[in-house]
């Protein structure tokens, strides 16, 4: 008897149980053998074209349109603002800087002086002013609000010294100083301008919670007369360039407080019909109204200043001839440190410079008109209001008369130009539009969640939420 008999295996055919392990069998070395040509169970199918599926779509977001959208979303974010406040002012003031010491050497030489006397000068009015920009913007609405009387009678004191003789000096035909002791003097009616902000935001918004705006002699009262003193004193000394920029801040703190259109032009009637009477009974008013736009001295080197503060753009071409090797600043153009710094960029740094300037105002501008726009605090939006009217009036008046656009008033570039008393309020009022914009709501939030203690608790969610991710059992999907 063979073997296999002899064991009791009989030669007939498996039953059912082998013949379904063997299937199994085949059918797993089969799905390990084609595990590497399946697509992964995330990846989307390729659409076919002309088969009635569309083909993929251009990613979206692309082209001028698409670039105008991702602007549009970075500037509405909740610190946009901020930042452009912060860095837009720090850049003019650096800049500045720069421009003083590089305009101001021949000047300095000229008086027997060290060429870094001015610029020494300048960077230490710009250290004080950055303290009162950080003190500005860390102090609450309501400390400001305390602070707007007494700024208020203070600087109204001292433009009155000013007019007292023996104490009060002349420069340039305008008696707005007064001496400190050494090279140091103070200009009162700079800081007249931050004090008429301050107090009339105060005044609208404590009349607009009484709801008494309605009512023009309310709105009018007395807003328009401790304004009107301020422009009295002002116009005492002859400074006819600071009582413009104060009646700029004037209309715009009345244009926010929502004046009646005929209110509105009767007092702009009133101030324009001053302002001619003031201009017409002046030989030096008239004489700088008639180098609007003039291209020869005149007779007499009339428009000497108003020319070559042309003369000094003209010769930058695009990219200017070289900082430091401006030719104007050498005797021909006056005050190229001062009231026509900007002709010196124009000149250095030519029109790439010049529109980098513009552009740092422009920012900042806008900066504060959203900042104003979107507020719910009355305070706020008078004074951030009234603060971007001053900045860019004051800078649009300067810049148009080096231009040869409009009368030399002789107001200096906010940020910019050389002077002590007109850079520490200016800086001052930056900190307060600072101050607004971190108060947004939005704003102050997003800064809540840049602190070390909230960013550990998102990194602790974060690191909780991955390990109950991990624990989830092999088969859930």
């Amino acid at each position: 008897m063979p073997a296999e008999h002899a064991a009791g295996y009989t030669p007939h055919r498996a039953g059912p149980v082998a013949d379904i392990a063997a299937g199994l069998l085949a059918g797993l070395a089969l799905r390990g053998r084609t595990a590497g040509l399946r697509r992964p169970p995330t990846a989307r199918r390729t659409p076919v074209r002309g088969r009635g599926v569309p083909g993929p779509r251009p990613p979206r977001g692309s082209g001028a349109r698409g670039l105008y959208e991702r602007a549009r979303r970075a500037w509405d974010r909740p610190l946009t603002a901020y930042y452009v406040i912060l860095g837009a002012s720090l850049l003019i003031t650096v800049l500045g800087l720069v421009m003083v010491y590089s305009a101001s050497q021949i000047k300095a030489l000229e008086l027997s002086l060290s060429d870094t006397y001015f610029f020494r000068k300048q960077f230490l009015a710009a250290a004080i002013g950055t303290g009162l920009l950080l003190f500005a913007s860390r102090v609450p609405a309501k400390l400001h609000r305390a602070l707007a009387y007494p700024l208020l009678v203070g600087t109204v004191f001292l433009m009155v010294l000013v007019q007292i003789p023996g104490i009060g000096h002349s420069v340039n035909g305008n008696q707005n100083w007064i001496y400190l002791g050494g090279p140091f003097q103070l200009q009162p009616s700079e800081f007249g301008k931050l004090a008429l902000i301050l107090w009339g935001a105060d005044l609208l918004a404590r009349k607009q919670d009484k709801r008494l705006l309605t009512q023009w002699k309310h709105l009018l009262v007395p807003l328009v007369p401790v304004a009107f003193m301020l422009l009295g004193l002002i116009m005492l000394g002859g400074d006819m360039g600071t009582a413009i920029i104060l009646t700029a801040i004037l209309f715009g703190l009345l244009w926010l407080a929502g004046a009646p259109t005929r209110m509105f032009v009767g007092v702009l009637s009133v101030a324009a019909a001053i302002g001619v009477t003031l201009i017409r009974t002046s030989e030096n008013r008239m004489a700088r109204l008639a180098c609007i736009g003039a291209t020869e001295p005149g007779p007499g080197d009339s428009c000497w200043q108003a020319v070559h503060g042309i003369y000094a753009l003209a010769s930058g071409g695009w990219f200017g001839s070289g900082l430091g090797a401006s030719v104007e600043k050498w005797g021909q153009l006056p005050e190229p440190h001062t009231d026509f710094i900007f002709a010196i960029t124009g000149e250095e740094l030519g029109l790439a410079g010049t529109l980098s300037v513009l552009a740092l105002f422009a920012a900042l501008g806008y900066a504060g008109i959203r900042v104003a726009g979107r507020t719910e605090d009355p305070f706020v939006r008078y004074a951030a209001g009234g603060v971007t009217t001053w900045i860019t009036a004051q800078a649009v008046v300067n810049i148009g008369a080096v231009l040869g656009l409009l009368p030399i008033a002789g107001v200096p570039l906010p940020l910019f130009s050389y002077g002590g008393s007109a850079l520490l309020p200016t800086m001052f009022a930056v900190g307060l539009l600072i101050a607004f914009a971190r108060e947004e709501p939005a704003a102050k939030a997003a800064l809540a969640m840049r602190q070390p203690g909230l960013g550990a608790m998102a990194g602790v969610s974060w690191k909780s939420m991955r390990r109950r991710v991990k624990k989830r059992p092999s088969g859930e999907r």
